[in-house]
Formats: C-alpha cells, sequence, structure tokens
C-alpha cells in the first residue's frame, strides 16, 4: 500500500514546523510510491527555484529508494552513477530527499525539501520521515 494523504499532509506538516523551528523557509514535497506528487507546501517566502528541486528531490528519493544525498555520492566523477541526475528528466543528487517506508519497512513514498543549506534541507525532510513513524 502507498502513502495515503492522510500520511503526506503529516510529514508535509511535522517537516514545516521543523523548518519554522530552525528558522528558514522550505518548500516540501511528497510522492507516492509511484513518485506522483500528492502533496505539497510553498512557505511565504521560500524561494521558487527551489520548488522544482523539492518535487524532483522527492521523486529521486523513490525513483531510486534511498537518499538523495547517498545518490550524490555515487554520481560523482569516477562514480558508478557518474551523470545518473541527467536520466528521468533531470534528477537531484544533493540532500533533501528521503524514502518514506511504512511499519514493515516497505517504501511507500518519499519526500523532498529545498530551500535552505542541504543540511537544513535534510533535517526539514527527516522529521517528515520520523513523522510517519515507517
Amino acid at each position: 500500500m502507498g502513502i495515503s494523504l492522510e500520511q503526506a499532509e503529516t510529514a508535509i506538516k511535522a517537516a514545516k514546523e521543523k523548518a519554522v523551528e530552525i528558522n528558514t523557509l522550505m518548500n516540501i514535497a511528497v510522492v507516492d510510491a509511484g513518485a506522483n506528487l500528492i502533496a505539497f507546501v510553498h512557505m511565504d517566502g521560500a524561494w521558487l527555484g527551489s520548488i522544482d528541486i523539492s518535487q524532483r528531490k522527492a521523486r529521486t528519493a523513490r525513483y531510486f529508494d534511498m537518499p538523495t544525498g547517498e545518490l550524490g555520492k555515487l554520481s560523482q566523477p569516477g562514480g558508478s552513477l557518474y551523470n545518473i541526475e541527467h536520466s528521468n528528466g533531470g534528477l537531484i543528487t544533493f540532500p533533501g530527499g528521503l524514502p518514506i517506508k511504512n511499519a514493515d519497512g516497505e517504501i511507500i513514498g518519499a519526500i523532498g525539501v529545498s530551500g535552505s543549506t542541504v543540511d537544513n534541507d535534510h533535517t526539514v525532510a527527516q522529521a517528515g520521515v520520523d513523522a510517519i513513524g515507517g
């Protein structure tokens, strides 16, 4: 079973609360198991360019079932996945995208966050994942 709208909204809410807590403005996207956008929020004043990045981070995390930062390590020059970011209409291979799992450890979707440093993006995305509890 994929992520429900209720779960996606829970992830968005927790991520948004974390963004407020660390004093940053974010775009937060949640996709289902098929990488389809389920929920999205653009915080007032967040960068417009990060709208697309947040959604691509979520899709990238789901396409490869791994954190986008881990994919980034593999896609460096000389890496086994060098240039992969040019596939699938454009991937994002830096931190801020995370798979979301259910209680059984099955991937049910992913979250992507963009609007600050990659460390902050990852922190906010992790808060969304943690709110689902998978």
